[in-house]
């Protein structure tokens, strides 16, 4: 134990001390308790059983030996519970304070000054950390990125409309620069031949083209009813 706690002895402590008080805190120390610093009274005379106070990085425990030394006493503050910490320096030696939220008291006198300026140090910073935690950025998980998903391309189906054969020029549709005059156009010899041979349902189906090619504005009113009044005569 002795080993371990080399950073804390200096030329005013009794390793015999340090070491017997290490050795009873064994056992009180919590999971991830780590001793910051031992400070040991020493009065002008000599001093059988010492009082002594341990800061941790939890809490400050004062060590009072009881029934000469058989036993121990164990006095415990956690350090949210520390209002905070005083050290007053003297001949002999010095007084370190601490107060508590209740307006609890305690000193330890008759401390070694470099002891009582370590304890006081160490204090402080716990304080410190205690108003000021350290901000621990937690590392984040790294987002693994979606893969996109696949839009399926849809065809596009153009549907073929199976046209009618125009026979007769009037069912052709006009071009823009073409000047489609508002006249009636008397109808060719051979188309009214031609229209002297078909059976009653195709002179039907002739005229309703004729009707679909004026409702589309392809040909005019007038043309339109001088090829109705030609079918009109065959049925």
């Amino acid at each position: 134990m002795i080993d371990n706690l080399k950073k804390i002895l200096n030329e005013d402590q009794d390793p015999k001390a340090i070491e017997k008080i290490t050795a009873k805190l064994e056992n009180l120390l919590m999971s991830n308790e780590e001793i910051g610093y031992i400070a040991v009274q020493k009065k002008p005379a000599v001093t059988i059983f010492p009082d002594s106070i341990v800061v941790t990085n939890k809490r400050i425990i004062l060590c009072k030996p009881k029934n000469l030394g058989l036993s121990m006493e164990f006095i415990d503050y956690d350090w949210d519970d520390i209002a905070g910490s005083f050290v007053k320096e003297g001949i002999l030696g010095a007084d370190f304070t601490f107060t508590t939220n209740s307006d609890l008291t305690h000193t330890v006198d008759y401390l070694p000054k470099n002891q009582a300026r370590k304890l006081y140090t160490y204090a402080k910073e716990q304080l410190d950390l205690l108003k000021n935690p350290k901000v621990v950025t937690p590392v984040l998980e790294e987002v693994k990125a979606e893969a996109p998903i696949e839009t399926p391309v849809v065809e596009e189906v153009i549907e073929e409309i199976q046209t009618e054969e125009v026979t007769h020029f009037a069912e052709l549709m006009p071009t823009p620069n073409d000047v489609i005059r508002d006249t009636e156009v008397e109808a060719p010899i051979s188309e009214e031949k031609g229209l002297a041979h078909l059976t009653q349902d195709e002179l039907f189906a002739k005229l309703q083209n004729y009707k679909k090619l004026l409702d589309n504005g392809l040909i005019l009113q007038g043309e339109y009813d001088r090829l109705k009044g030609e079918i009109l005569k065959f049925l």
